[in-house]
């Protein structure tokens, strides 16, 4: 069974303010999100990952909940299996870009496209409601 440390406080800071408050995968900043933030790790527990700050970045709970364990996942266009996304050491604009009209996450690459499908970035229904709301307000999409 792994156990789950809390993250000392110190770190949890120096994450946040590295992921510039903002979830590494949705980019959804905090002040919008009505939950707070996930400090996840980018290798899960499960996988042999640590809780060192170089495997912690920020997470949404509906992008932490949908990765959960993974770190793989099928690219739909090539069926290779690739790594997901890393928010900590990838740069997002490389990987994925947003729709026309802002709501959905399209994948560029291989491990974006991956990623896409593996944390139903533009397929949970919660994350397009609340992303159309805030489209509508002129909060969306964020600005890379």
């Amino acid at each position: 069974m792994i156990v789950r440390r809390a993250i000392p406080a110190e770190i949890d800071r120096r994450v946040r303010e590295a992921a510039r408050h903002r979830c590494g995968y949705c980019l959804s900043p905090q002040h919008l999100v009505m939950a707070r933030l996930e400090v996840e790790h980018t290798i899960p527990l499960a996988k042999r990952g640590t809780d060192d700050e170089t495997n912690l970045w920020l997470a949404c709970p509906i992008c932490n909940g949908h990765k959960s364990d993974k770190t793989m996942a099928i690219d739909p266009d090539t069926s290779a299996m690739v790594p997901l996304f890393n928010p900590r050491t990838q740069v997002w604009a490389e990987h994925f870009a947003w729709s026309d009209d802002g709501l959905l996450i399209i994948g560029r690459t291989p491990i974006g496209r991956a990623t896409v499908v593996a944390l139903h970035l533009s397929d949970d229904p919660d994350a397009l409601e609340v992303r159309s709301y805030w489209v509508l307000a002129g909060w969306h999409p964020p600005e890379e």
